[in-house]
């Protein structure tokens, strides 16, 4: 998979994990569909299952650079420098546009779950009882997982730790969204607020001098949490890459089928017309979290009115459809140029 990369296609690699990274964020919204659309999502699984006991052996002999060409270490490095930059600017920036323009962010990755629909269906030529079955099971359990109620919040370690295997599910499952299951496991403000927020105090207190957070318990354990979530995600993305580099050798037509399904499934989740209902305490006041903000129950969907609004949302419904499109275009292109 290693190839000679221009500037142009390691930039448009760090873009594209930049995209991964904040899909990857949005509940409901899943980073495998970017990289499903955009092209590189087999070898985006390939190399992950790289990192294998052959690996290892090459890092602990000290054979750096036979490592770095083993597990594709350019794509693999230039993808998560993307998703990372995302992580701590990218995110925050749509984290405003869902709080300002929710109804036209829904709109949006509405659209784009729509065109990558499309882009993965238009080529699968190869319906048959298998898939379609294959097709309703995704779809099926999509749709019930959009549905279920989220639960409380659990700092114990060995759970964080289990959340973050299941968190990095969006990225090598495409239509699952991981951050959509924080919120069902209860741990979405824990894990990508709090935490984060805590990594965020500590950073700026090391660069001006302050090491008060040492005997800080919370902040710790803050810590503590975000490390034992990073670990979890991290074995959780070698670990699934393996189990469906395996699978999309053996059974693709079924997996490819399925993952169409768990897409339609989550069309659900990113539903633009929906309510937001809040967790409320035994005397009907709402509960915050530690930042201050409302703790999400659940979204209560209904259909739109015909409205200067609505049509607006339609529009960019639209412009979703459009990205993907254009994403697909420039995939498209790329290959005929290394051609």
């Amino acid at each position: 998979m290693q190839s000679t990369r221009t500037f142009k296609d390691r930039l448009f690699l760090v873009i594209k994990g930049l995209a991964m990274g904040a899909a990857n964020k949005v509940p409901g919204v899943s980073g495998g569909v970017v990289a499903f659309v955009a092209g590189f999502y087999e070898e985006f699984i390939y190399s992950l299952q790289r990192v294998n006991k052959t690996a290892f052996k090459l890092l602990f002999n000290g054979r750096f650079k036979s490592f770095y060409r083993y597990i594709n270490g350019k794509f693999l490095g230039l993808l998560f420098l993307g998703m990372i930059v995302s992580y701590f600017s990218v995110s925050k920036i749509l984290d405003y546009l869902i709080v300002n323009y929710e109804l036209y962010v829904w709109s949006t990755f509405f659209g784009m779950i729509l065109g990558s629909i499309y882009y993965i269906s238009k080529d699968f030529g190869e319906w048959n009882k298998k898939t379609i079955i294959a097709l309703i099971i995704g779809a099926v359990m999509g749709v019930s997982i959009s549905f279920l109620d989220p639960a409380t919040e659990n700092d114990h370690l060995l759970f964080v730790f289990f959340c973050g295997i299941i968190s990095v599910s969006g990225m090598t499952l495409p239509g699952f969204s991981g951050s959509f299951i924080l919120i069902l496991l209860g741990n979405y403000v824990l894990l990508l607020v709090d935490s984060v927020n805590a990594l965020y105090d500590t950073i700026s207190d090391i660069f001006s001098g302050n090491f008060e957070f040492i005997r800080n318990e919370a902040r710790i354990r803050m810590l503590k949490v975000l490390g034992v979530f990073t670990l979890g995600s991290v074995t959780g993305l070698v670990t699934f890459s393996h189990i469906l580099n395996y699978i999309l050798k053996h059974y693709k037509s079924i997996t490819l089928a399925t993952i169409m399904g768990f897409i339609i499934g989550s069309l659900g989740v990113v539903w633009p017309w929906k309510n937001t209902d809040y967790r409320t305490a035994e005397d009907g006041s709402l509960l915050l979290d530690s930042t201050g903000k409302q703790i999400i129950e659940n979204y209560t969907r209904f259909f739109p009115e015909l409205n200067t609004q609505n049509y607006i949302a339609i529009a960019y419904i639209a412009l979703g459809i459009l990205i993907v499109l254009g994403l697909e275009w420039y995939g498209q292109r790329t290959k005929q140029q290394k051609i």
